[in-house]
């Protein structure tokens, strides 16, 4: 059992749909305080009971009094074996009914003379032999119903179950023996293929914990050995030999090669590491070995935050998925009495025969039931997150799944999401008698500890050229504009053009070198002192090749309006606004401006989405609908910060993110519509009394097997359309 701190983790063994829910939720929600202290992953078989004072032993009866069964949640594979009955026993239990309706069919066939009169019921009562093959076959169909049914019926909440059972005993009551018979047999072959779909969406989740090899080679005094990886502690050596899957995340110590590293990001072509690069388990290396130094252990390996996060993303529940919840729980009831209705209210108005209006009011209970409305939606979802996984795309639940489908405007940061992230210096102009070195020298002691692009591009460029670089202390940041520290006794500045200007000492020679900067579509960063300003730096960033084309895939599927926010320059916006064709832009931004805009946006578009680099861009992913991260893969925050984290630095991932929540969402309502659609038709050739129960039954089954294949179809792996374009920007210091 997983139990942390309040919250108790429980698998249920019978829990297949929605409908099964809503039952849990009406017996165990009462006894933990209301139905807010339950969540479901129904693929997994999960129930997580957060915040409750009662007993997991009471959790366990009131879940086994639903004909469920409730058991410790474990991690461990091999304790969570099932027995071969719980494995094999549905499966088990719907041959015995099919080959016992076999049997009763061809013994009541040669009772008849012939099958067609059999069916035709030209013998009301079959022969012991064949009732009792009919029976057994019923019994055998209705094993795993039968004690949910009676727990629906003794609660008075109807459902799937008790319809089924209320059909099977209505036909063998008006003498249809086989229809009862068969009912019960295909509604078992029902209750299979939907945990049977259940189970294939559970194991395409099961193959991403497969990335991850299950033993390391780790380089020890005594030579190599092989180890269970999550034996392997970190700061341990590992080998990978070329073309095998790296067991751990962690640094490459020694050698070069080229990472496949598709299974967690996406990206179609292998990325190239060398000594001090990162790599992470379950991608695959290339021709060269690899000596790795592990930066985490086996249980917090990138790949392993993903499964767990999308294996919790199932517990937050798309809409079209809570619509269904909801619908369940009042159609079952609606469709009961519509059936007692049908069956009474007909024969005392026209005087009918009362056997025929009961046939009838049985044909709407067997097309009434909810089988494959309520599978479908969950498998869909659950298909299409693991499809997103498998793209390096990480939904943080159905709810964001679905939204996508609906962005009418996205708002984009411009460095790292628009631009490489990666910027160099371009020049750097002394004013005031110092000398390039010097300027160099101080513009890297103020930013020695910074981390943002432009200060690992001049701290790279300082150490390029040589330059000694004095100690700073008293370091202040002024964020959004820059940042002040002491080197000796003077104290120095660093930040934009706009911090130059606010500080008041911009001469005509250092704006008129700024302008030139900006002209050129580079970044100013400006030095100085109290007295003076001592230089100008210019950096400039790449646009991504692929960022132009992305944007115009966006505006093809619907997006009305892209927009750039940034802390850079208004020059060197336009002009990467120019290249990439975003329709708006907002530069020269502050954090709190960002949160603004988005803000602005969303009175103005009903559905937006912010994409940053989910760390210094944290406040306005949350304020956008859907908070978008881009190029997580190494970091951890920016997974936990969005709703949505693109794995990799792929910026065309955007558009076949919002492509695939639309197919999500068609499939979802496809499944809904029809299944609902067909099974009013029926109602309606019921209420006429045109309908059969073989009708119905071939229709239910039909259904069942449409949406649920429909939904699987989402496990496909398409494939992203890589299309390129060019262009070239810069990225100013003020930038987030």
């Amino acid at each position: 059992m997983s139990n942390d701190g309040t919250t108790v983790i429980f698998r249920i063994r019978g829990i297949d749909c929605a409908e099964e829910v809503a039952t849990l939720k009406a017996e165990v929600g009462p006894l933990v305080g209301g139905e807010q202290h339950l969540s479901f992953d129904i693929v997994n078989g999960r129930m997580r009971v957060n915040d409750s004072q009662a007993t997991p032993e009471a959790i366990q009866r009131a879940v086994a009094a639903t004909g469920m069964s409730a058991a410790p949640w474990t991690d461990d594979a091999e304790a969570d074996e099932q027995s071969c009955w719980q494995r094999r026993g549905r499966a088990a239990m719907c041959l015995a009914s099919g080959v016992l309706l076999v049997v009763a069919v061809l013994t009541h066939a040669l009772a008849a003379g012939g099958l067609l009169a059999a069916i035709a019921r030209k013998v009301l009562r079959p022969p012991p032999w064949t009732m009792a093959c009919y029976l057994g076959a019923i019994a055998a169909g209705a094993w795993f119903v039968a004690p949910k049914a009676w727990f629906a019926a003794r609660r008075l909440r109807p459902d799937m179950n008790l319809l089924m059972v209320i059909a099977v005993a209505g036909a063998i009551a008006i003498g249809e023996w086989f229809e009862g018979g068969a009912v019960s047999f295909l509604f078992a072959v029902a209750l299979l293929l939907e945990s049977w779909s259940v189970g294939r969406a559970r194991r395409a989740i099961k193959a991403l914990v497969g990335l991850s090899p299950q033993v390391a080679r780790v380089r020890t005094d005594e030579g190599t050995v092989e180890m269970q990886v999550d034996e392997v502690s970190v700061g341990s050596l590992v080998v990978v030999p070329p073309g095998e899957r790296i067991p751990l995340d962690g640094m490459v110590q020694s050698g070069r090669s080229a990472v496949d590293q598709a299974p967690i990001t996406g990206e179609s072509v292998p990325v190239s590491k060398q000594e001090g690069d990162e790599v992470f388990a379950g991608t695959v290396n290339g021709v060269g070995a690899l000596q790795v130094r592990t930066t985490r252990p086996a249980a917090d390996t990138q790949v392993a935050r993903i499964i767990k996060l999308v294996e919790e993303a199932q517990t937050r529940r798309a809409p079209s998925e809570q619509w269904v919840e909801r619908f369940a729980r009042y159609y079952t009831p609606v469709m009961l009495a519509l059936a007692v209705i049908i069956a009474v209210v007909p024969p005392l108005i026209q005087g009918g025969r009362w056997t025929a209006w009961l046939y009838q009011a049985l044909v709407v209970l067997v097309i009434a039931c909810p089988c494959a409305l309520v599978i479908s939606t969950p498998v869909s979802i659950v298909a299409g997150l693991t499809t997103a996984a498998r793209h390096g795309v990480l939904i943080k639940g159905g709810v964001h799944l679905e939204a996508p489908a609906r962005f009418q405007a996205v708002a984009l940061d411009k460095t790292g999401t628009l631009t490489h992230g990666a910027p160099a210096v371009q020049s750097v102009v002394p004013l005031d008698d110092h000398t390039d070195d010097e300027l160099l020298a101080i513009a890297a002691a103020l930013e020695a500890h910074s981390t943002h692009p432009l200060a690992r591009a001049i701290n790279a460029h300082a150490k390029e050229a040589g330059v000694e670089v004095p100690a700073a202390s008293d370091s202040q940041m002024l964020p959004g504009k820059g940042a002040t520290a002491a080197i000796g006794e003077t104290r120095f500045w660093i930040g934009s053009h706009r911090l130059m200007e606010e500080r008041g000492i911009e001469t005509p020679e250092a704006r008129e070198a700024a302008r030139r900067m900006e002209d050129a579509a580079h970044s100013v960063v400006a030095i100085g002192n109290d007295r003076h300003v001592c230089g100008l730096i210019s950096v400039s960033d790449t646009i991504r090749t692929e960022s132009a084309a992305a944007i115009a895939a966006m505006k093809t599927l619907g997006v009305r309006k892209v927009v750039m926010l940034t802390g850079d320059n208004n020059e060197t916006a336009q002009a990467v606004a120019t290249a990439t064709g975003v329709d708006q832009v907002r530069a020269e931004l502050l954090p709190e401006d960002k949160v603004s805009a988005v803000a602005e946006l969303a009175r103005e578009h009903q559905h937006v989405a912010m994409v940053g680099d989910g760390v210094n861009d944290a406040p306005a992913l949350a304020a956008a609908s859907t908070g978008i991260a881009m190029g997580s893969v190494g970091t951890a925050a920016a997974v936990e910060t969005a709703d949505i984290a693109l794995m990799s630095d792929e910026i065309e991932r955007l558009p076949w993110l919002i492509a695939h929540s639309r197919r999500t969402l068609s499939v979802v309502k496809q499944n809904i519509v029809f299944a609902l659609g067909l099974k009013l038709a029926f109602i309606v050739l019921a209420t006429l009394g045109m309908a059969t129960l073989w009708m119905a039954i071939a229709a239910d089954m039909g259904a069942s097997l449409l949406v649920i294949f429909n939904g699987l179809r989402l496990l496909e792996r398409n494939t992203v359309d890589h299309k390129k374009g060019r262009g070239a920007c810069s990225h100013g210091p003020n930038s987030a």
